[in-house]
């Protein structure tokens, strides 16, 4: 089980130009991919988000792709327009005539003018780029998933102790459903007796039609045996390799549903504290399963 909250690093070097991967994902109910990349590599996104969706099935991933180049002038050229410069020197030269001023323009002087020398870095080849670009989103890809997992096995550990009280207090459940019946039959009794009512006179068929009334009305025995079966497919999600984000999501749903149920049946203040515990607790285990690839 992982976590949908990571980040990872890499980066991979060819010919004196590295290539940097930063990738950092966070809580989504679906796959979610944005990244931003040089516009040298734009042609590449494609390959860059294809990797990502292939390793991750939950959350949103953001990554960041940039290029780092040797220093030196190896790595640049100087362009001249020849041009623009003459087009300077041209009105320079027809100024100072009109102006009467003597003076010679230097090189340096032109030089400073916009647009007359440029310096530009050399691009690279996204073709000979991809295989720099691979090592480096595997590595960063490979450290997002060892974060991810180091949270989920977090995850998973209160996820269980959360699951052992849940199995907890629905055993105190079934072990009280039971006293219920017998209490109500009693309490029926002692009402019948405070009416003046001779027990004997009352018609058995009618008694036993309350009692069996009372029971199918607040019998939560199926509900309880549809808990225990939601609780093991909890328990095997915990251990499970693969995404399982979505199924314990179905799954707190379902057991809120059981739950609210019994408390609707219950008829019982003890149960119905009990019912309460197990609310409390559910929402708890709602909350992380958000958080759940």
């Amino acid at each position: 089980m992982k976590s949908m909250t990571g980040y990872g690093s890499g980066g991979s070097v060819s010919k004196g130009i590295k290539i940097l991967v930063e990738l950092s994902s966070v809580n989504r109910r679906q796959a979610e991919v944005a990244v931003s990349v040089p516009g040298e590599l734009e042609s590449l996104e494609s390959d860059i988000r294809k990797a990502i969706f292939s390793s991750v099935s939950r959350g949103r991933v953001s990554g960041r792709v940039s290029i780092q180049r040797p220093t030196g002038s190896a790595n640049r050229s100087v362009i001249i327009n020849n041009d623009q410069a003459e087009v300077y020197k041209k009105a320079l030269s027809k100024f100072a005539d009109g102006m009467s001023i003597d003076g010679d323009l230097s090189l340096e002087t032109l030089l400073r003018f916009p647009g007359v020398m440029e310096t530009i870095e050399k691009t690279v080849n996204p073709a000979t780029m991809l295989p720099v670009l691979k090592k480096a989103m595997s590595q960063a890809l490979k450290q997002l998933q060892q974060m991810r997992a180091k949270e989920g096995q977090h995850l998973g550990k209160d996820l269980a102790k959360r699951l052992s009280k849940l199995r907890i207090i629905t055993k105190k459940i079934s072990k009280r459903a039971p006293k219920v019946l017998v209490m109500h039959r009693k309490r029926l009794l002692e009402r019948l007796s405070k009416s003046e009512i001779d027990l004997q006179d009352v018609n058995d068929e009618r008694f036993l039609r309350e009692i069996v009334y009372f029971t199918d009305r607040s019998d939560i025995t199926e509900e309880l045996i549809r808990l225990e079966s939601h609780f093991k497919q909890m328990h095997s999600c915990l251990t499970a390799g693969e995404p399982v984000g979505r199924k314990l999501d179905f799954l707190a749903q379902e057991m809120f549903r059981e739950v609210n149920t019994i408390g609707s049946k219950a008829n019982d203040s003890i149960i119905s504290k009990e019912v309460v515990a197990l609310k409390t607790e559910l929402e708890k285990i709602r909350e992380q399963v958000q958080n759940v690839e």
